[in-house]
């Protein structure tokens, strides 16, 4: 299925608010780990392996494809980026076509 026009325009003004939010939910967390009980060095070994791996994730780089974007969207879901209710204002079928992916 290809993106409508107006979904393709929506999707481009809300991608940088997801992975914004995504990556303040990722700085909590590095937050917690560098604050918790230990040492220094472990804790800074772990953030540097946690941040190598984060940066990989939908959520901090995505690469912006119109004919990606529904399946983009659908990882965005799965991997807990955004929930179903983000897609608010999204045409019936992209959230269809969404759905139908994250049955598979």
């Amino acid at each position: 299925m290809e993106i409508s026009k107006s979904d393709w325009k929506l999707y481009r003004e809300r991608v940088g608010g997801w992975q914004e939010h995504y990556m303040e939910k990722l700085v909590q967390q590095y937050i917690k780990l560098l604050s918790s009980p230990g040492n220094a060095s472990d804790h800074f070994w772990e953030l540097e392996k946690r941040i190598k791996r984060d940066k990989k994730h939908p959520g901090v780089m995505i690469e912006l494809s119109k004919s990606d974007a529904i399946w983009d969207i659908a990882m965005f879901v799965q991997k807990k980026v955004i929930r179903m209710e983000d897609l608010e204002g999204f045409s019936d079928d992209l959230i269809e076509a969404v759905k139908l992916i994250l049955s598979r």
